[in-house]
């Protein structure tokens, strides 16, 4: 692995962590909670459909929710900066 190769998945780590949250909120799952008209208030609206109502806690909209409204967490942070550093590290194996 050189140096090039390094560099891209150091900035793919970098860029997936920094970047989730934006996506996140992007999509409607906002710090004051989902956001009308939005993707996340789609996904919600199916959740409670599809559960009798509620949204499961630990369901994909539950988590990501709570990430739009605290960020992520360390094993959050810790998994993101994995997958990124992967991703660049693939890329960076190609160039």
């Amino acid at each position: 692995m050189g140096l090039l190769t390094f560099a891209v998945a150091a900035a793919g780590a970098a860029g997936a962590v920094a970047v989730t949250p934006a996506l996140i909120a992007a999509a409607g799952f906002t710090a004051t909670g989902i956001a009308a008209g939005s993707v996340a208030a789609s996904m919600m609206s199916s959740a409670a459909l599809a559960n009798g109502g509620g949204v499961a806690a630990g369901s994909v909209v539950a988590v990501l929710q709570s990430i739009g409204a605290a960020g992520l967490s360390t094993t959050g942070t810790a998994a993101m900066a994995s997958a990124g550093g992967a991703i660049g590290t693939a890329i960076g194996l190609l160039l």
